[in-house]
Protein backbone atom coordinates (compact mmCIF):
# COMPACT_ATOMS: atom_id res chain seq x y z
CA UNK A 1 0.00 0.00 0.00
CA UNK A 2 0.83 3.59 -0.54
CA UNK A 3 0.10 4.90 3.17
CA UNK A 4 -2.07 7.59 1.69
CA UNK A 5 -4.74 8.90 3.53
CA UNK A 6 -8.26 8.97 2.07
CA UNK A 7 -10.01 12.31 2.32
CA UNK A 8 -12.46 12.12 5.44
CA UNK A 9 -14.92 14.24 3.33
CA UNK A 10 -15.39 11.07 0.69
CA UNK A 11 -15.85 8.73 4.40
CA UNK A 12 -18.31 11.31 5.34
CA UNK A 13 -20.61 10.48 1.61
CA UNK A 14 -19.87 7.15 1.17
CA UNK A 15 -17.92 7.47 -1.82
CA UNK A 16 -14.70 5.43 -2.12
CA UNK A 17 -11.54 7.24 -3.85
CA UNK A 18 -10.44 5.03 -6.53
CA UNK A 19 -6.97 4.85 -8.33
CA UNK A 20 -7.06 6.55 -11.63
CA UNK A 21 -4.75 5.18 -14.20
CA UNK A 22 -6.81 6.46 -17.15
CA UNK A 23 -5.81 9.60 -17.21
CA UNK A 24 -7.00 13.26 -16.74
CA UNK A 25 -10.94 12.22 -17.53
CA UNK A 26 -13.35 14.51 -16.05
CA UNK A 27 -15.29 11.23 -14.51
CA UNK A 28 -12.39 10.32 -12.67
CA UNK A 29 -12.22 14.15 -11.93
CA UNK A 30 -9.53 15.70 -13.92
CA UNK A 31 -6.36 15.74 -12.13
CA UNK A 32 -4.97 16.69 -8.33
CA UNK A 33 -4.24 20.33 -7.46
CA UNK A 34 -0.89 21.44 -5.66
CA UNK A 35 -1.02 22.94 -2.39
CA UNK A 36 -0.13 26.12 -3.59
CA UNK A 37 -3.03 26.15 -6.57
CA UNK A 38 -5.57 25.57 -3.48
CA UNK A 39 -3.90 28.17 -1.17
CA UNK A 40 -4.62 30.91 -4.35
CA UNK A 41 -7.66 29.98 -4.45
CA UNK A 42 -8.21 30.08 -0.41
CA UNK A 43 -6.84 33.36 -0.66
CA UNK A 44 -9.10 34.68 -3.40
CA UNK A 45 -11.80 33.73 -1.49
CA UNK A 46 -11.54 35.56 1.34
CA UNK A 47 -12.07 39.20 -0.84
CA UNK A 48 -14.13 41.08 -3.19
CA UNK A 49 -12.71 42.49 -6.65
CA UNK A 50 -13.90 43.60 -9.39
CA UNK A 51 -14.36 40.69 -11.90
CA UNK A 52 -14.20 42.69 -15.15
CA UNK A 53 -10.66 43.32 -14.27
CA UNK A 54 -9.48 40.12 -12.82
CA UNK A 55 -10.79 38.03 -16.10
CA UNK A 56 -8.64 40.96 -18.00
CA UNK A 57 -5.09 40.58 -16.04
CA UNK A 58 -5.87 36.30 -16.12
CA UNK A 59 -6.23 37.07 -19.74
CA UNK A 60 -3.16 37.76 -19.71
CA UNK A 61 -1.54 35.44 -18.02
CA UNK A 62 -3.15 32.96 -20.82
CA UNK A 63 -2.20 34.87 -23.67
CA UNK A 64 1.75 34.98 -22.57
CA UNK A 65 1.63 31.23 -21.83
CA UNK A 66 0.07 30.62 -25.07
CA UNK A 67 2.38 32.83 -26.87
CA UNK A 68 -1.26 34.50 -28.37
CA UNK A 69 -2.60 37.93 -28.80
CA UNK A 70 -5.24 37.53 -25.90
CA UNK A 71 -6.53 34.68 -23.60
CA UNK A 72 -9.56 34.22 -21.47
CA UNK A 73 -10.47 31.74 -18.67
CA UNK A 74 -13.62 29.32 -18.90
CA UNK A 75 -15.40 27.48 -17.33
CA UNK A 76 -13.96 24.24 -19.09
CA UNK A 77 -12.61 23.74 -22.30
CA UNK A 78 -16.11 22.75 -23.70
CA UNK A 79 -17.44 26.17 -22.90
CA UNK A 80 -14.37 27.43 -24.50
CA UNK A 81 -15.51 25.23 -27.79
CA UNK A 82 -19.18 27.14 -27.33
CA UNK A 83 -17.31 30.71 -26.84
CA UNK A 84 -15.11 30.04 -29.86
CA UNK A 85 -17.60 29.12 -31.88
CA UNK A 86 -20.07 32.26 -30.57
CA UNK A 87 -17.07 34.44 -31.08
CA UNK A 88 -16.73 33.64 -34.87
CA UNK A 89 -20.86 34.30 -35.63
CA UNK A 90 -21.26 37.38 -33.55
CA UNK A 91 -17.90 39.13 -33.97
CA UNK A 92 -17.87 42.01 -32.03
CA UNK A 93 -21.34 43.01 -32.61
CA UNK A 94 -23.51 43.67 -29.55
CA UNK A 95 -26.83 43.08 -31.14
CA UNK A 96 -25.51 39.32 -32.74
CA UNK A 97 -24.45 38.15 -29.13
CA UNK A 98 -27.60 39.24 -27.82
CA UNK A 99 -29.31 37.76 -30.88
CA UNK A 100 -28.02 34.51 -29.74
CA UNK A 101 -28.79 31.30 -30.02
CA UNK A 102 -30.81 32.46 -32.72
CA UNK A 103 -28.13 32.94 -35.54
CA UNK A 104 -30.77 34.59 -38.69
CA UNK A 105 -28.18 37.07 -40.40
CA UNK A 106 -24.88 35.17 -39.23
CA UNK A 107 -22.46 33.11 -40.70
CA UNK A 108 -23.59 29.80 -38.75
CA UNK A 109 -22.06 26.48 -39.65
CA UNK A 110 -19.29 25.01 -38.44
CA UNK A 111 -16.70 22.50 -40.43
CA UNK A 112 -15.40 19.39 -38.59
CA UNK A 113 -13.63 16.58 -40.76
CA UNK A 114 -15.76 13.67 -40.11
CA UNK A 115 -13.40 11.44 -39.03
CA UNK A 116 -13.41 13.63 -35.69
CA UNK A 117 -16.80 13.33 -34.92
CA UNK A 118 -16.72 12.80 -30.99
CA UNK A 119 -19.09 12.80 -28.12
CA UNK A 120 -17.84 16.20 -26.84
CA UNK A 121 -18.57 17.96 -29.89
CA UNK A 122 -22.18 19.15 -28.94
CA UNK A 123 -20.11 22.24 -27.74
CA UNK A 124 -19.58 23.40 -31.24
CA UNK A 125 -23.18 23.91 -31.88
CA UNK A 126 -24.54 24.86 -28.32
CA UNK A 127 -24.42 28.77 -29.40
CA UNK A 128 -26.83 28.12 -32.09
CA UNK A 129 -24.61 27.00 -34.87
CA UNK A 130 -25.36 23.76 -37.61
CA UNK A 131 -22.50 21.61 -38.37
CA UNK A 132 -21.47 20.33 -40.95
CA UNK A 133 -18.67 17.26 -41.87
CA UNK A 134 -16.40 17.00 -44.58
CA UNK A 135 -14.68 13.91 -45.65
CA UNK A 136 -14.74 10.49 -44.49
CA UNK A 137 -14.34 8.78 -40.75
CA UNK A 138 -11.18 7.48 -42.46
CA UNK A 139 -9.97 10.41 -44.31
CA UNK A 140 -10.30 13.70 -46.35
CA UNK A 141 -8.59 15.68 -48.88
CA UNK A 142 -8.33 19.64 -49.58
CA UNK A 143 -10.17 19.91 -51.89
CA UNK A 144 -13.27 18.27 -49.60
CA UNK A 145 -12.48 20.77 -47.42
CA UNK A 146 -12.49 23.44 -49.84
CA UNK A 147 -15.81 22.54 -51.58
CA UNK A 148 -17.36 22.50 -47.87
CA UNK A 149 -16.62 26.32 -46.89
CA UNK A 150 -19.59 28.66 -48.27
CA UNK A 151 -20.99 31.55 -47.24
CA UNK A 152 -22.52 30.27 -44.39
CA UNK A 153 -19.28 29.15 -42.76
CA UNK A 154 -18.19 30.77 -39.58
CA UNK A 155 -15.34 28.51 -38.84
CA UNK A 156 -13.53 25.34 -39.22
CA UNK A 157 -13.40 23.32 -36.01
CA UNK A 158 -9.93 21.08 -35.10
CA UNK A 159 -9.89 18.54 -33.00
CA UNK A 160 -6.36 16.84 -31.16
CA UNK A 161 -6.91 14.39 -29.08
CA UNK A 162 -5.28 10.60 -28.36
CA UNK A 163 -6.70 7.45 -30.85
CA UNK A 164 -8.95 11.01 -33.42
CA UNK A 165 -7.62 10.93 -37.04
CA UNK A 166 -6.64 14.24 -38.07
CA UNK A 167 -7.30 14.04 -42.13
CA UNK A 168 -5.58 17.24 -44.20
CA UNK A 169 -3.67 17.94 -40.59
CA UNK A 170 -4.20 21.37 -38.90
CA UNK A 171 -1.09 23.18 -40.84
CA UNK A 172 -3.26 22.13 -44.48
CA UNK A 173 -6.89 22.85 -42.57
CA UNK A 174 -5.41 26.01 -41.62
CA UNK A 175 -3.93 27.07 -45.55
CA UNK A 176 -7.22 26.06 -47.27
CA UNK A 177 -9.26 27.74 -44.39
CA UNK A 178 -7.45 31.06 -44.27
CA UNK A 179 -7.01 31.01 -48.40
CA UNK A 180 -10.97 31.27 -48.58
CA UNK A 181 -11.29 34.17 -45.24
CA UNK A 182 -12.76 31.53 -42.47
CA UNK A 183 -11.18 31.17 -39.21
CA UNK A 184 -9.38 28.03 -37.47
CA UNK A 185 -10.79 26.83 -34.06
CA UNK A 186 -8.99 24.11 -32.10
CA UNK A 187 -10.10 22.03 -29.83
CA UNK A 188 -6.75 20.49 -27.70
CA UNK A 189 -8.37 19.75 -24.23
CA UNK A 190 -5.77 17.25 -23.20
CA UNK A 191 -2.97 18.16 -25.03
CA UNK A 192 -0.49 19.75 -22.44
CA UNK A 193 1.85 18.08 -21.62
CA UNK A 194 4.32 18.81 -23.30
CA UNK A 195 4.51 22.63 -22.60
CA UNK A 196 4.84 23.56 -25.76
CA UNK A 197 1.56 22.53 -27.06
CA UNK A 198 0.30 25.81 -25.49
CA UNK A 199 2.26 27.58 -27.98
CA UNK A 200 2.29 25.16 -30.93
CA UNK A 201 -1.44 25.19 -32.63
CA UNK A 202 -1.43 29.13 -32.12
CA UNK A 203 2.25 28.86 -33.91
CA UNK A 204 0.79 26.70 -36.75
CA UNK A 205 -1.53 29.68 -37.80
CA UNK A 206 -5.23 28.43 -35.68
CA UNK A 207 -7.03 31.46 -34.73
CA UNK A 208 -8.25 30.22 -31.48
CA UNK A 209 -7.72 27.04 -29.37
CA UNK A 210 -9.11 25.51 -26.26
CA UNK A 211 -6.99 23.76 -23.58
CA UNK A 212 -8.78 22.33 -20.26
CA UNK A 213 -7.56 23.33 -17.26
CA UNK A 214 -8.15 20.95 -14.79
CA UNK A 215 -6.25 18.02 -16.67
CA UNK A 216 -2.63 18.10 -17.43
CA UNK A 217 -2.15 22.11 -16.09
CA UNK A 218 -3.40 20.91 -12.78
CA UNK A 219 -5.73 23.14 -12.26
CA UNK A 220 -9.42 24.02 -11.17
CA UNK A 221 -11.21 20.67 -12.59
CA UNK A 222 -14.15 23.24 -13.82
CA UNK A 223 -11.37 25.39 -15.63
CA UNK A 224 -10.22 25.78 -19.17
CA UNK A 225 -8.57 28.14 -20.93
CA UNK A 226 -8.82 29.97 -24.87
CA UNK A 227 -6.46 31.92 -26.74
CA UNK A 228 -5.76 33.38 -29.94
CA UNK A 229 -6.14 36.36 -32.15
CA UNK A 230 -7.24 38.92 -30.26
CA UNK A 231 -10.25 40.24 -32.47
CA UNK A 232 -11.60 36.88 -31.75
CA UNK A 233 -11.05 35.95 -28.00
CA UNK A 234 -12.63 39.90 -27.33
CA UNK A 235 -15.57 38.49 -29.19
CA UNK A 236 -15.01 35.79 -27.20
CA UNK A 237 -15.39 37.69 -24.25
CA UNK A 238 -18.41 39.79 -25.26
CA UNK A 239 -20.39 36.60 -25.36
CA UNK A 240 -19.24 34.92 -22.04
CA UNK A 241 -19.63 37.70 -19.37
CA UNK A 242 -19.51 41.00 -22.20
CA UNK A 243 -16.89 43.13 -19.67
CA UNK A 244 -18.11 46.68 -21.01
CA UNK A 245 -21.95 46.22 -21.24
CA UNK A 246 -24.92 44.63 -20.09
CA UNK A 247 -25.79 42.70 -22.76
CA UNK A 248 -25.87 39.11 -21.53
CA UNK A 249 -24.13 36.29 -23.81
CA UNK A 250 -24.75 33.01 -24.41
CA UNK A 251 -21.92 31.98 -21.88
CA UNK A 252 -23.46 33.61 -19.05
CA UNK A 253 -24.07 29.73 -17.49
CA UNK A 254 -20.49 29.52 -17.65
CA UNK A 255 -18.89 32.12 -15.93
CA UNK A 256 -15.77 31.46 -13.88
CA UNK A 257 -15.14 32.09 -9.82
CA UNK A 258 -12.72 34.86 -8.74
CA UNK A 259 -11.69 31.64 -7.26
CA UNK A 260 -11.03 29.44 -10.39
CA UNK A 261 -9.72 32.33 -12.00
CA UNK A 262 -6.88 32.48 -9.70
CA UNK A 263 -6.38 28.77 -9.13
CA UNK A 264 -5.91 28.58 -12.78
CA UNK A 265 -3.96 31.15 -13.82
CA UNK A 266 -1.50 29.76 -10.11
CA UNK A 267 -1.22 26.49 -12.17
CA UNK A 268 -0.53 27.81 -15.31
CA UNK A 269 2.58 29.57 -13.83
CA UNK A 270 3.32 26.60 -11.89
CA UNK A 271 2.72 24.11 -14.87
CA UNK A 272 5.19 26.37 -17.20
CA UNK A 273 8.13 26.51 -14.63
CA UNK A 274 7.94 23.38 -13.64
CA UNK A 275 10.59 20.56 -14.91
CA UNK A 276 9.36 18.66 -17.60
CA UNK A 277 12.00 15.91 -17.83
CA UNK A 278 11.67 15.20 -14.04
CA UNK A 279 7.69 14.87 -14.35
CA UNK A 280 8.04 12.44 -17.50
CA UNK A 281 10.92 10.90 -15.91
CA UNK A 282 8.46 9.84 -12.88
CA UNK A 283 5.90 8.68 -15.43
CA UNK A 284 8.62 6.47 -17.02
CA UNK A 285 9.40 5.11 -14.30
CA UNK A 286 6.51 3.96 -12.87
CA UNK A 287 5.53 2.74 -16.42
CA UNK A 288 8.37 0.29 -16.37
CA UNK A 289 7.72 -0.78 -13.05
CA UNK A 290 4.47 -2.35 -14.15
CA UNK A 291 5.49 -3.44 -17.44
CA UNK A 292 8.41 -5.76 -15.78
CA UNK A 293 6.33 -6.99 -13.24
CA UNK A 294 3.43 -8.58 -16.03
CA UNK A 295 6.42 -10.36 -17.87
CA UNK A 296 6.22 -13.91 -18.51
CA UNK A 297 2.12 -14.12 -18.68
CA UNK A 298 1.51 -16.53 -21.32
CA UNK A 299 -0.33 -14.45 -24.31
CA UNK A 300 0.04 -11.41 -22.92
CA UNK A 301 2.51 -8.38 -24.42
CA UNK A 302 3.03 -5.74 -22.54
CA UNK A 303 5.12 -2.75 -24.33
CA UNK A 304 6.00 0.95 -22.39
CA UNK A 305 4.49 3.84 -25.15
CA UNK A 306 4.79 6.99 -26.01
CA UNK A 307 3.63 8.07 -28.86
CA UNK A 308 2.36 12.07 -28.67
CA UNK A 309 -0.57 11.69 -30.95
CA UNK A 310 -2.23 8.62 -28.99
CA UNK A 311 -0.39 8.38 -25.31
CA UNK A 312 -0.67 11.16 -22.71
CA UNK A 313 2.85 10.43 -21.34
CA UNK A 314 4.98 6.68 -21.01
CA UNK A 315 2.21 4.22 -20.11
CA UNK A 316 2.43 0.10 -20.12
CA UNK A 317 -0.24 -1.00 -22.83
CA UNK A 318 -1.02 -4.60 -22.69
CA UNK A 319 -1.41 -6.75 -25.87
CA UNK A 320 -3.44 -9.68 -25.93
CA UNK A 321 -1.80 -12.12 -28.30
CA UNK A 322 -3.66 -15.19 -30.16
CA UNK A 323 -2.54 -17.86 -27.65
CA UNK A 324 -4.20 -15.63 -24.77
CA UNK A 325 -6.68 -17.48 -22.52
CA UNK A 326 -7.13 -15.87 -19.19
CA UNK A 327 -10.11 -13.35 -18.92
CA UNK A 328 -11.39 -11.10 -21.32
CA UNK A 329 -10.64 -7.21 -21.85
CA UNK A 330 -14.11 -6.41 -19.78
CA UNK A 331 -13.50 -8.77 -17.18
CA UNK A 332 -9.85 -7.26 -16.25
CA UNK A 333 -11.27 -3.80 -16.38
CA UNK A 334 -14.16 -5.06 -14.40
CA UNK A 335 -11.97 -6.78 -11.70
CA UNK A 336 -9.77 -3.70 -11.02
CA UNK A 337 -12.96 -1.32 -11.05
CA UNK A 338 -14.18 -3.62 -7.94
CA UNK A 339 -10.98 -4.18 -5.69
CA UNK A 340 -10.24 -2.14 -2.74
CA UNK A 341 -9.69 0.55 -4.06
CA UNK A 342 -10.88 0.46 -7.59
CA UNK A 343 -8.58 0.66 -10.12
CA UNK A 344 -9.36 2.81 -13.58
CA UNK A 345 -7.45 1.87 -16.62
CA UNK A 346 -7.91 2.77 -20.39
CA UNK A 347 -9.72 0.46 -23.01
CA UNK A 348 -8.08 2.03 -25.97
CA UNK A 349 -10.95 2.80 -27.64
CA UNK A 350 -12.20 0.37 -30.23
CA UNK A 351 -8.43 -1.48 -30.08
CA UNK A 352 -8.12 -4.77 -28.06
CA UNK A 353 -5.83 -3.28 -25.64
CA UNK A 354 -5.72 -1.79 -21.90
CA UNK A 355 -3.48 1.19 -21.16
CA UNK A 356 -2.74 1.83 -17.46
CA UNK A 357 -1.83 5.86 -17.91
CA UNK A 358 0.58 7.44 -15.15
CA UNK A 359 -0.07 10.78 -15.02
CA UNK A 360 -2.33 10.68 -12.08
CA UNK A 361 -0.70 7.70 -10.49
CA UNK A 362 0.61 8.80 -7.35
CA UNK A 363 3.73 7.47 -5.81
CA UNK A 364 3.61 3.93 -4.53
CA UNK A 365 0.25 3.67 -6.49
CA UNK A 366 2.15 1.87 -9.46
CA UNK A 367 3.22 -1.26 -7.05
CA UNK A 368 -1.19 -1.16 -6.17
CA UNK A 369 -1.80 -2.00 -10.22
CA UNK A 370 1.02 -4.36 -10.83
CA UNK A 371 -0.11 -6.57 -7.43
CA UNK A 372 -4.06 -6.95 -8.45
CA UNK A 373 -3.33 -6.94 -12.52
CA UNK A 374 -0.84 -9.99 -11.65
CA UNK A 375 -3.19 -11.74 -9.05
CA UNK A 376 -5.91 -11.60 -12.50
CA UNK A 377 -3.96 -12.42 -14.85
CA UNK A 378 -1.72 -14.87 -13.48
CA UNK A 379 -4.10 -17.08 -11.14
CA UNK A 380 -6.98 -17.31 -13.86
Amino acid sequence: MTGRVWPEVYKKLGVSPIINAQSWVTALGGSIMRPEVLQAMDDAANAFVDIKQLNRAAGEVVALACDAEQGLVTSGCSAAQVLMVAACMTGQSEANVEQLPNTTGMKNEVILFKGQRNRYDKAFVTAGATLVEYGSEASATAEELDEAINENTACIAFVVAPFVPQGIGLEETVRVAHERGVPVIVDAAAEVPPRSNLARFHNMGADMVAFSGGKGIGGPQSSGLLAGKSELVEAAVMNSLNLDSSVAGIGRPMKVSKENIVGLVTAIQLFTDSDEAAEWQGWQSKADYVAERLDGIDGLRVEVEDHPSERQGPQPVLYFEDDYNGPSIGEIIDQLKSGEPGIFVGGGGNRAEINIVMVNVQDGEEIIIADRLNEILRNS
